[in-house]
């Protein structure tokens, strides 16, 4: 089993942080934006009726563009987040072998 290093995974915490806060902030601004984008597409439809523009706005080209960001703007901020989980958890794992460590040499004596 390989040896934990807490101040590794605290340096990648620490690197990484900057990296998931952007990719948290380009998700919400995907997300905020969308709503923008459909009523911009809403009022260029030649409808009348309110589900009908809905519905063209919808079917645009630049909307499901934008979906596809917003698909892979989540996907990076997840896989983010989970390293950082997986690297908290690193820390948790060490902190416990050392506690552990201490019962046994306690024990020993």
């Amino acid at each position: 089993m390989k040896q934990i290093d807490p101040n590794e995974a605290i340096e990648f915490i620490f690197r990484s942080g900057k990296e998931y806060a952007k990719a948290r902030a380009e998700r919400t601004y995907i997300e905020e934006y969308r709503k923008s984008l459909k009523a911009i597409l809403m009022k260029r439809s030649r409808e009348t009726a309110v589900n009908a523009q809905e519905r063209d706005a919808y079917s645009q080209d630049e909307y499901v563009t934008l979906l596809e960001g917003l698909r892979a703007a989540v996907e990076t901020e997840e896989e983010l987040r989970w390293a950082l989980v997986a690297a908290q958890a690193r820390i948790d794992v060490w902190r416990s072998q050392e506690a552990s460590a201490r019962q046994e040499v306690r024990a020993t004596l």
